[in-house]
This record gives C-alpha cells, sequence and structure tokens, in this order.
C-alpha cells in the first residue's frame, strides 16, 4: 500500500538507502559481492547512502518532521 501513498514511498525508500548504507558500513562484503542483478538495487541504496549522505539525512530529518507534526 506504500506504493499509492506517495509520502509512504518516499519513507520507504529513504529507509532503504538508510539500511543499505548502514548494512555496508558493518559488512561490506555482503553488498559487494552483488553489484548488478536484482540485489544490485541494495548496493545502489548503500552507494547512495555513502555519497549523498548529507542529502539524506536531511531528508530524513525533513519527513520525520512531516510525519510527526503535520499528520
Amino acid at each position: 500500500s506504500a506504493i499509492f501513498n506517495f509520502q509512504s514511498l518516499l519513507t520507504v525508500i529513504l529507509l532503504l538507502i538508510c539500511t543499505c548504507a548502514y548494512i555496508r558500513s558493518l559488512a561490506p562484503s555482503l553488498l559487494d559481492k552483488n553489484k548488478s542483478g536484482l540485489l544490485g538495487i541494495f548496493w545502489k541504496c548503500a552507494r547512495i547512502g555513502e555519497r549523498k549522505s548529507p542529502y539524506v539525512a536531511v531528508c530524513c530529518v525533513v519527513m520525520a518532521f512531516s510525519i510527526l507534526f503535520v499528520q
């Protein structure tokens, strides 16, 4: 049901990016061996989380503010 609600979709994407970046910081070999294919999505999310971390952090704060105080 997160597909039909834009805010829920953004929340799921942000959580996926943050989770993949965290897992890669703990166990890099787990995501690095799957750089292509369906599991390559997780590697790409981890790279986005690492390279764009200030932007991802700002988006997480804005999303948290939106969920807590706007809804």
